[in-house]
């Protein structure tokens, strides 16, 4: 059994057209064969910014009583592998995952795959993505799972900070400005995040450690502004606690001298 996989670019996201699978089109299975330790990008997220392609690595156990044969995973964005949004084939020739065999039944396997914007990135395609997966043993044996791990595939995010006016008077108003930015894969560039709730942080000259001043939101085009009343020196920050499809991101702090 041989499984191949045809992709074609439909309005800038990558669609599967043409699967050859099993009948089955969820998990299935025959004989002994067995797949584990499926991890995606060493268990982080995969970030991508708004230029960049990403390289994306997988790494799985196959075992069979009679050795692995081949393997092939797939990383896909959809409800099933049949109702793919997008995805990516592995970026060897053959499509198939480099298999070493470890002894006699049992396999380690790697696959890189590249994500890259307005190919099979556009920015719906941010958020929960899966791992289908099939592996051959040596006596026609198999294992297919349609959902063998989830991962996030998120939108790289910048934030920026200033506090003003520098120096300050104790007692007086500092102002503190800001931006939180994503990658936008279908245009280039990064572009506000709209209605996200990021934290206003001060930390004295003398400590190490930010405390939460306030919580607001970001504008309509990702621009924050608030004001708190000077008290000592130290440094303010944002701080954003990231969602699925973005990640979280804290400003570089912004000192401000208090007389």
């Amino acid at each position: 059994m041989r499984i191949r996989a045809t992709v074609a670019v439909v309005s800038g996201a990558l669609a599967f057209t043409a699967l050859a699978v099993p009948a089955a089109q969820a998990d299935d299975s025959a004989g002994d064969t067995k797949i584990s330790n499926v991890v995606v990008n060493g268990g982080k997220a995969v970030v991508v910014g708004a230029t960049t392609a990403k390289k994306v690595t997988l790494t799985f156990t196959a075992t069979d009583n009679s050795g692995i044969d081949w393997a092939q995973p797939i990383l896909y964005r959809g409800a099933s592998i049949q109702k793919s949004e997008t995805g990516a084939l592995a970026d060897s020739s053959d499509d198939l995952a480099k298999c070493t065999k470890v002894d006699a039944t049992k396999s380690t396997c790697k696959a890189t795959f590249t994500l890259e914007q307005q190919y099979n990135l556009i920015n719906s395609a941010a958020g929960t993505w899966k791992v289908w997966v099939i592996a051959a043993a040596k006596d026609g044996d198999y294992m297919q799972k349609e959902n063998a791990k989830s991962f996030h595939v998120q939108r790289a995010s910048k934030l920026t900070v200033n506090a003003s006016p520098e120096p300050v008077k104790k007692g007086k108003t500092i102002t503190v400005t800001g931006k939180l930015s994503r990658a936008n894969w279908e245009t280039g560039k990064y572009a506000g995040y709209s209605t996200q709730s990021v934290k206003l942080q001060f930390r004295k000259k003398s400590s190490s450690t930010y405390t939460t001043v306030k919580t607001i939101k970001t504008n309509s085009t990702g621009n924050l502004k608030t004001t708190v009343t000077a008290s000592a020196d130290g440094y303010f920050r944002y701080s954003f606690a990231g969602t699925t499809t973005t990640p979280a991101v804290n400003a570089a702090g912004d000192f401000v001298d208090v007389k």
